[in-house]
């Protein structure tokens, strides 16, 4: 029997496959299950109920997360970006328990299965954000280690210049260090500046150990302030650090300004017996002084007694000054002061002779006669008053003065002068002896004119008729120079005569006056 082969036949007919599993009964434990595997960042919950896409798009937030937060970082993750992506797991976690409450697993089986490994894999995103805790904590070491870093570099270049010039720096470098060790005092970078400051505080005073001790005070002043920002602790033994060192730099300086002459060492000795009145260096000060007193005592018997006579008066002055403020020092000071003094007053004598001999009468005048009032008992005080005398002479002779007067008196041969003048006049002379004496002004007498003055013939105290103010002295031979000035007229011009005096004669000298624009004798 055969049968047409075009005819109809039988067979089975495959239905077409669903796009998803169909509809489970409601599961609760199913539902958690995928949505905790889907706080695991990776989208596993979706993978069990076979949703492809929102798993990939869970990976792709996750990769997002990675790309923003690594490599770690001292800021860590953007608080934005964290936020977002914690909603977006929460949401899909939420997304997951609706999809896994009604949708069969593609494994395992069991849904405590499932719910054990998504319990298990939240370890992952735990782990992971231990891991990256560490790491940025790590970061954040580095970060500080270099900030330290840059701080110990900041101070070693600072050390190569001027402290004044790098004193911004020193407290850029400063708050640096008091940074770590009040903010990051956990920190490895904290637990190194305790040495970082040992550094800083030999870097800073490094002039003191170059025995640059003017140079050290202002940087060790500055270190002593220093505790006053950074934690005691951090400075131990280093809070005192400067304090000695600024005392002997106080006293080197005050020492070294004190021989040289110059005016400052009053302001750092003042200083150190003030700041350090207990201190070994301060009980030097006195002691120097009075050295300086000495050997500006010993100059004034030098080659330039005038100058060791002006230091001994800045001496005294600066000195009381100092014992003002200078504690237990102030009694030593006080009687440094009083010698220099006295030596100041009675080495004018070595002063004015010094500027006789150089030919400076003027100054020679009016320090012998400053010498005369300030020294009332001095066994030079005679002499000084034939200096002054000598050199008033000299300022209108000068060859008057080639010689210091003698304190001689007296003579063999009587010189008499007269003052045919309306001015009372003062008559200097000097020469084998020196001395001078006044004359009451002529009451009768009357001022030449110039041309009297030079006519042939003119002869002045000839008049018998008048008594004329007279005075007669005793000088031995020789040549003596003669002034007479008036004593009321200041800008008048002197008179002047050498007399060359030989024995068996008797002398007259005459004094007037003649009137042309000024006046002269």
């Amino acid at each position: 029997m055969s049968g047409d082969p075009y005819g109809p036949s039988h067979g089975f007919v495959v239905p077409p496959m669903p796009s998803s599993p169909p509809p489970a009964p409601p599961d609760a434990w199913r539902a958690a299950a995928v949505a905790l595997l889907n706080l695991s960042g990776l989208g596993l919950g979706y993978a069990l109920v076979r949703r492809w896409v929102l798993m990939a798009v869970c990976w792709a937030a996750t990769a997002v997360l990675l790309l923003v937060a690594l490599p770690a970082d001292a800021d860590g993750v953007p608080g934005l970006a964290l936020a977002v992506y914690l909603v977006f797991l929460a949401l899909a976690a939420v997304h997951g328990a609706f999809a896994g409450l009604r949708t069969p697993l593609a494994w395992p089986g069991r849904p405590s299965l499932a719910l054990l490994l998504g319990v298990l894999l939240l370890a992952a995103p735990v782990g992971g954000t231990v891991l990256y805790d560490d790491a940025r904590e790590e970061a954040i070491q580095q970060q500080l280690l270099d900030r330290l870093h840059k701080a110990d570099q900041l101070v070693a270049q600072s050390g190569r210049r001027s402290f004044e010039s790098a004193r911004s720096d020193y407290g850029t470098a400063l708050d640096v260090y008091e940074d770590l060790a009040a903010h990051h005092s956990g920190s490895r970078a904290a637990d190194r500046v305790p040495g970082s400051m040992e550094t800083y505080y030999a870097t800073v005073g490094a002039d003191y150990g170059h025995k640059r001790y003017c140079e050290a005070i202002a940087p060790l002043k500055y270190l002593r302030t220093v505790p006053r920002t950074m934690p005691k602790e951090e400075l131990g033994a280093l809070t005192r650090w400067p304090d000695d060192r600024l005392a002997t730099s106080l006293y080197e300086c005050g020492s070294s300004s004190l021989s040289s002459g110059e005016a400052d060492w009053v302001t750092h000795f003042g200083e150190l017996l003030s700041t350090f009145p207990r201190s070994e260096q301060t009980t030097k000060v006195a002691p120097a002084v009075d050295l300086a007193v000495t050997g500006t005592e010993k100059d004034v018997r030098g080659s330039d007694p005038c100058a060791a006579v002006e230091r001994l008066r800045g001496l005294t002055t600066r000195i009381t000054d100092l014992s003002g403020s200078a504690g237990d020092a102030a009694a030593d000071l006080t009687k440094s002061a009083d010698r220099a003094g006295r030596s100041a007053d009675s080495g004018e004598y070595a002063c004015g002779v010094d500027q006789y001999k150089d030919g400076d009468f003027e100054a020679a005048q009016k320090t012998m006669d400053e010498f005369v009032a300030d020294n009332k008992n001095d066994k030079n005080r005679a002499r000084a008053k034939k200096i002054s005398i000598a050199a008033e002479v000299a300022q209108t002779l000068p060859a008057a003065g080639k010689r210091l007067p003698t304190t001689a008196s007296g003579g063999s041969i009587s010189v008499t002068v007269k003052n045919d003048s309306p001015d009372p006049i003062t008559v200097y002379y000097t020469g084998p002896v020196t001395g001078s004496f006044s004359l009451k002004a002529c009451g009768s007498c009357k001022a030449y004119s110039f041309a009297a003055s030079i006519t042939i013939g003119f002869k002045p105290c000839s008049d018998s008729g008048r008594h004329y103010p007279q005075r007669t002295i005793s000088l031995p031979p020789g040549t003596t120079y003669f002034v007479h000035k008036p004593r009321d007229l200041s800008t008048a011009t002197p008179a002047s005569d050498t007399a060359k005096l030989r024995s068996g004669y008797i002398y007259t000298e005459c004094a007037y006056t003649t009137r042309t624009l000024g006046s002269s004798y």
